[in-house]
């Protein structure tokens, strides 16, 4: 008997076979070929099909237990869909095999194309991912690419603080002072390569240092996180000029444009006291009368201030605290202490910087700079931590760890 080549075959009849006893395959298929012969007429012989090629190999699977035999049958064809269903309907008149009673049903007829069509789908649409990653960039992302590339090759980390900052630090009689590395990237991308990061809150004995022996112009966000850096910059270092970005913005996302025209308007120190309200009474008061810059060993830091948490607000985060521990997750709460959502430690910055309406954070790890410049930049009021590095008179916002609670 021919066998009907995968390739022809269009139809599989898939068919279920109860048989009330123990018998073999040979005795399956020889009744399948012996109860259907002249049932059909000559043209649908089933014996003639398979033997011009146009009915594949029957194949019959068994399995019996406890005196029973139950199984499948597949039958692969290649006529048309009407002859295909006739054969299928012939094969369920099978009602004996041998001496045992059977009962066979067709499940469903497959149409091997749809099958194929489906394979032809998935695997193209695998070759088109690769040919999309694999293509090559627009000019403008090549350029991009090799801009960024040289920028961080550019970028070092300068003095004792190891400080994020250009390559031309000591060569440059002016420095332009920013808050954090990326906005050290953001200037180094539009030439400025004079330029050195505080990175952080707090005023490194570095960036003192610096102001003593060059003009420097402080360089921060145009926030009220910006102001509190610049007020701290102003008290202990000499500062010679002061300029912010524009309203709400930072220095790391600003435009080639905003930042020469930031610059261009730069304004001294003295004048930043009188417009900022920054220093003393005194000082806010008479802009010419600015203070002297003071050298960092004579600076007495100011005592931490006495942070008043209302007892009730104690014990909402002390109980959200203890879900948290373990979970390196982090709770973020509005102004009614009801929980906005719980994200991921590793996401918790950004998800800051996107929501922007957030008043407490409770989070199962340390309090770092990063953090709580973050959360100062968006005016959050409480940050809960484990464990805090940074000290209470570094920043507005009120640190507590899990043992203050």
């Amino acid at each position: 008997m021919g066998k009907i080549s995968p390739v022809s075959s269009k139809y599989v009849v898939n068919a279920t076979i109860d048989i009330d006893g123990v018998v073999d395959r040979p005795d399956v298929i020889g009744a399948i070929f012996g109860q259907t012969e002249g049932l059909l007429g000559s043209d649908l012989e089933l014996r003639e099909l398979q033997r011009s090629g146009r009915i594949g190999r029957i194949e019959v699977n068994l399995d019996t237990k406890l005196g029973k035999t139950n199984g499948k049958i597949i039958v692969p064809s290649s006529l048309d869909k009407a002859e295909t269903s006739i054969i299928a309907a012939a094969i369920e008149i099978i009602q004996r095999i041998g001496p045992c009673t059977a009962k066979i049903r067709v499940q469903k007829i497959e149409d091997v194309r749809v099958s194929k069509r489906k394979m032809v789908i998935d695997r193209a649409k695998e070759l088109l991912k690769q040919m999309t990653q694999s293509v090559l960039p627009d000019s403008q992302e090549l350029a991009d690419e090799v801009a960024y590339s040289v920028r961080m090759t550019e970028i070092t980390n300068y003095g004792k603080d190891r400080l994020p900052a250009g390559p031309s630090i000591d060569e440059s009689d002016d420095l332009i002072v920013v808050e954090g590395r990326a906005d050290v990237l953001n200037l180094l991308k539009h030439g400025f390569k004079n330029v050195i990061s505080m990175n952080g809150t707090s005023v490194p004995e570095t960036i003192v240092e610096l102001s003593k022996k060059k003009s420097v112009t402080a360089f921060v966000d145009g926030d009220r996180g910006g102001r509190l850096i610049l007020k701290s910059l102003i008290t202990v270092a000499d500062l010679d000029y002061v300029t912010m970005a524009p309203d709400g913005k930072e220095v790391e996302e600003i435009t080639k444009k905003e930042l020469h025209k930031a610059l261009r308007s730069r304004i001294t120190a003295e004048q930043a006291v009188h417009e900022f309200k920054l220093g003393s009474e005194e000082s806010a008061q008479d802009p010419r009368r600015r203070p002297p810059p003071r050298a960092p060993e004579r600076v007495r830091p100011a005592p931490p201030r006495v942070q008043v948490v209302p007892t009730a607000v104690k014990s909402k985060f002390g109980s959200l605290m203890e879900d948290l521990i373990g979970t390196r997750g982090a709770y973020l709460l509005d102004r009614q202490l009801n929980i906005l959502g719980k994200v991921p430690v590793a996401e918790m910055i950004s998800t800051i910087n996107s929501l922007g309406t957030i008043y407490a954070i409770l989070f199962d790890g340390t309090i770092e700079k990063d953090v709580v410049t973050t959360a100062q930049k968006n005016n959050i009021r409480y940050l809960v931590g484990m464990d805090t590095q940074v000290r209470q008179s570094e920043t507005s916002v009120t640190l507590l760890t899990a043992g203050s609670l």
